[in-house]
């Protein structure tokens, strides 16, 4: 028993260093093994906190809409959406410079936030080729090379535009049509067809990582249209039983009660006024508008008269139209304007740009004698299709008195309905905000009296009036899918075409051209030796835009006299012997003196000319 104890607490014998040495890296081994799970799952949830991160980070980036043109006014169209490193346009358009923009061409939206962030843009989404929605695309792309996206006949309109600016290169236009899909980086368009005063007009459904901005575009909703289909209502009704998070809307005739009226009730009005009419009939309207065109084509043609096209604008259109398939137009029917003497008076109809008064355009000159090949008498019925863009009425005016003073019969919107509007009443915009049902709701395209206007019908469909953003040029909207804020602001505003110069008239120059449009121009031209010591002759007093009478020739003298004795003054005193200083004084004193004597301040220009 002792002897089996004794055996049983002994300690083991030593193993061999051999052995010993096996069973140690065995045992460090099985070790390892039970840690490396551990630090394969630790990486794993390094690696998954990592992607949450990134995925954080995307989910806290947020949707910017920055209009910079066609807020607050009418024209120079341009929205910018944003997400993320990607940026895409919607429209770029102009707008016409009114009576205070003296000399200049076009006005342009100011594109530098666009050109600061050229490298995110990825192109341009057009909705339609009015030049509103497209004419300052030639300035964009002097800066900016990137596609642009239309349907068929936008892009004709473009590519026309595009040729007529010779340093643009090769420029990318992508033709769509209603229904198709755009990416655009994080973006995804979808076209939608609307109606509009020009065919292929569009409105976009824009799906963005947090949610779906649907843009109507310039629309109305036309059951009879002229050319296509009606708005495809249809589709704006399963985008609002999708889920919409913003819409952005047409606000132009929000102020207006009631629909607009189908396109088809101007060809009654052109039937009504072409019927048993023995004189030459002349249509004024925009060239743009190729549905009208086509009804004035139809009703001549019915009434078996030739038709003739005026204004380098409409012949333009007018040849793309033709090209693209959007104008029938039987063989026989156009003549060339050279051919107009060739037939009787009753057998013609002549098709013009000039609905707007614009100064150089062909009914304008018609009717101030300018125009080569036309003159208007008591033998013409003119029908002007348009109604005034806001600041034109004057001109309009001028232009209408000059017409019925020559003779003619002359038939304006004022008096008959030869035109309706291209744009939604009150009651298709509630139509839109009821099948759309969005979350959020940015009037857009008009005044601030038309955005007010149009935030109140809003209101009347059940959208909060927290959810109405009024928006303005350059204000940054920030969406994230809970919550829309205006946040900060960026550059904008507009930039002004005289010319081939863009943006080199400022405030100051146009303050020079309204005082000389206002009160003239004095020059007063002194010769001088190079110090400054003695007069040569002069000074001598140029005067344009001033008074050309006999009493002037006095005040003439007067101004001599006073811009003498400044030079003279200067003269004597040697701190006051400088070129820039003399010309100060001789006009602050002209000015003075032209002020009391008879209250008028012209500009003066005072010229030191420096001879040996």
């Amino acid at each position: 028993m002792e002897t089996k104890k004794n055996t049983q607490n002994r300690r083991p014998r030593s193993l061999s260093a051999k052995k010993q040495k096996s069973v140690t890296e065995a045992k460090e081994s099985k070790q390892s093994e039970k840690k490396q799970p551990a630090k394969a799952k630790a990486g794993a949830v390094k690696s998954v906190r990592s992607l949450a991160g990134q995925e954080e980070k995307k989910g806290s980036e947020k949707l910017k809409i920055i209009p910079l043109g066609g807020l607050n006014e009418i024209g120079k169209n341009m929205t910018v959406f944003e997400y993320g490193d990607d940026i895409f346009l919607v429209d770029c358009g102009l707008t016409f410079p009114d009576d205070e923009l003296l000399g200049v061409d076009l006005v342009i939206p100011d594109m530098s936030y666009l050109i600061k962030n050229r490298e995110r843009v990825r192109g341009v989404v057009l909705t339609h080729a009015h030049e509103d929605h497209i004419g300052a695309l030639p300035y964009f792309l002097r800066e900016i090379k990137v596609p642009i996206y239309c349907t068929a006949l936008t892009a004709g309109m473009v590519s026309l535009k595009i040729s007529e600016h010779k340093n643009l290169g090769k420029v990318k236009i992508n033709v769509k049509k209603p229904g198709d899909h755009i990416k655009l980086g994080c973006f995804d368009i979808e076209l939608i067809r609307v109606n509009h005063s020009i065919s292929d007009a569009v409105g976009l459904a824009i799906k963005t990582p947090v949610g779906v901005v649907v843009m109507t575009g310039d629309f109305k909703i036309d059951t009879t249209p002229i050319r296509g289909e009606m708005i495809d209502l249809e589709r704006f009704g399963r985008l609002g039983k999708e889920g919409v998070l913003l819409l952005m809307s047409d606000s132009t005739n929000a102020e207006r009660t009631g629909y607009s009226m189908s396109e088809r009730k101007v060809g009654a009005s052109f039937d009504a006024y072409f019927k048993g009419c023995d004189r030459r009939i002349i249509v004024a309207t925009f060239a743009s508008n190729v549905d009208r065109i086509q009804q004035i084509i139809n009703t001549a043609i019915k009434y078996k008269r030739k038709v003739a096209v005026s204004g380098r604008s409409m012949e333009n259109i007018l040849k793309v139209a033709l090209e693209l398939g959007y104008l029938n137009v039987p063989d026989k029917t156009l003549i060339e304007l050279s051919q107009i003497n060739r037939y009787p008076k009753e057998q013609l109809v002549v098709i013009t740009t000039g609905s707007q008064g614009e100064p150089m355009s062909a009914l304008y000159r018609m009717a101030f004698t300018g125009h080569r090949q036309i003159e208007v008498g008591k033998d013409d019925r003119i029908i002007i299709s348009a109604s005034p863009i806001p600041g034109n009425e004057k001109a309009i005016s001028q232009m209408v008195n000059e017409l019925f003073r020559r003779g003619a019969d002359v038939v304006y919107n004022a008096i008959a309905d030869v035109h309706v509007s291209g744009h939604a009443c009150q009651e298709e915009l509630k139509i839109i905000l009821s099948l759309v049902k969005p979350k959020y709701f940015m009037p857009v395209h008009g005044e601030c009296r038309h955005l007010l206007m149009h935030a109140s019908l809003a209101q009347t469909c059940g959208i909060d009036s927290k959810n109405i953003i009024i928006g303005d040029l350059g204000s940054v909207v920030e969406l994230d899918g809970r919550k829309a804020v205006q946040t900060q602001t960026v550059q904008a505003g507009r930039v002004l075409v005289d010319g081939y110069g863009v943006g080199d008239v400022g405030a100051a120059v146009l303050r020079e051209r309204k005082a000389l449009s206002e009160d003239g121009i004095i020059v007063a031209e002194t010769v001088m030796n190079r110090d400054l010591t003695a007069i040569i002759s002069g000074p001598d007093i140029i005067s344009r835009g001033f008074i050309f009478t006999k009493e002037a020739e006095d005040l003439n003298e007067g101004m001599k006299r006073i811009a003498r004795n400044a030079v003279e003054e200067c003269m004597a005193e040697r701190r006051l012997r400088d070129r820039s200083t003399i010309k100060n004084r001789i006009k602050e004193d002209l000015s003075e003196y032209l002020y009391k004597q008879i209250k008028r301040t012209p500009m003066v220009l005072p010229i030191i000319t420096e001879v040996e």
